[in-house]
């Protein structure tokens, strides 16, 4: 650990009321929501850098990955994780990596799991105390995808790694002790994008669904301007300007919007769409978008558990480690997961 990281832990055990003073002496209230205290001094540390928007992908990736090792919770004990690669239909490799619980439940389905990141920045590490959190849970196999990054691999090449590890896992389950033939399908921001278009994407091809499919604050929509992009435009870490930074590397600029791979939300018929837990942050542009994908499934007759909670910004799955409250909900979530498992049964 470095001095910046020491020193950073160190002001993060203070008590909430100290965090909030030394980070802009009040709290921070959008849209009738208080921001948690412990994201609100990380946010105001974070102000001092340069915005990801003026970086370079690369160098982004690089800022990103130093940033949230800072921060990086220690793995649940129990859970064990192997790395390996699976194989693409045009050949290129798929890097993995899957969890294990030392008390693995026979009945719980494997779960493929893909990271945040705008389709831009991230990777297994990224996810990874999260994915330890929920397979510790659930007590059944986590699969965690390093799916393919723009620009240098534009749209749709991320989202055909996430199809790919699916259909991998519908006839691989069994070899990991789950049950065969079947696999639920997870992600958080531009992984939950990825989650929600593959279930629709398997709806639209009369594929098997998933069991369950967890989308953790999730984009489903990216030609709509939801009120949410406004209100929490400034916010940390995602910014509207983040989003639009991401969508210019993410795809091509004559790319249609509303691609059902891109905005799954599109889709005309949810009919048979895998059940669903979704859940948003407050203090994120994406919390309405989140929300209406909810009420569409609802609507449609879709299984749906949706929650969101109101202190919490974007990308709260990496910062279990110094906000309790993020710990508290991953912990909630995985919960859900697990509940979900014991409903289908």
């Amino acid at each position: 650990m470095n001095l910046q990281a020491a020193v950073a832990k160190a002001l993060l055990k203070l008590p909430p009321g100290w965090l909030v003073k030394m980070s802009g002496g009040g709290p921070v209230a959008l849209g009738g929501r208080v921001l948690d205290p412990y994201l609100q001094f990380i946010a105001h540390g974070a102000k001092r850098q340069p915005p990801m928007s003026s970086m370079s992908p690369q160098d982004g990736r690089a800022s990103a990955a130093a940033g949230l090792a800072m921060f990086a919770a220690k793995p649940e004990p129990g859970v064990a994780w192997e790395d390996f690669a699976i194989q693409a239909s045009d050949g290129h490799d798929i890097p993995v990596r899957l969890y294990r619980p030392d008390a693995q439940d026979p009945a719980a389905p494997l779960m493929v799991y893909l990271h945040m990141g705008g389709g831009v920045i991230g990777d297994l590490e990224t996810c990874h105390a999260f994915c330890t959190i929920l397979a510790s849970s659930v007590k059944g196999p986590i699969l965690s995808v390093d799916y393919r990054l723009a620009p240098e691999h534009k749209f749709p090449a991320g989202f055909e790694d996430a199809i790919c590890a699916y259909e991998w896992a519908l006839k691989n389950a069994e070899t990991y002790g789950a049950p065969p033939g079947e696999a639920a399908i997870g992600g958080d921001s531009m992984g939950g994008n990825f989650s929600a278009a593959v279930a629709v994407a398997m709806l639209e091809e009369e594929k098997p669904q998933p069991t369950l499919q967890l989308l953790v604050y999730p984009a489903t929509d990216i030609v709509t301007d939801f009120p949410s992009r406004t209100t929490y435009g400034e916010t940390y870490p995602l910014s509207a300007d983040t989003m639009d930074w991401f969508m210019a590397h993410y795809m091509a600029a004559d790319q249609d919007r509303s691609d059902l791979r891109i905005s799954p939300a599109f889709a005309t018929d949810f009919t048979g769409l895998a059940p669903a837990i979704i859940v948003t942050a407050g203090f994120d542009p994406l919390v309405d978008d989140g929300a209406a994908y909810a009420k569409r499934l609802k609507e449609a007759g879709v299984d749906v558990s949706y929650k969101c909670y109101d202190s919490l910004a974007h990308g709260f799955t990496a910062f279990t480690a110094v906000s309790p409250a993020a710990d508290a909900t991953c912990r909630e979530i995985a919960g859900m997961v697990a509940a979900a498992y014991a409903k289908r049964r």
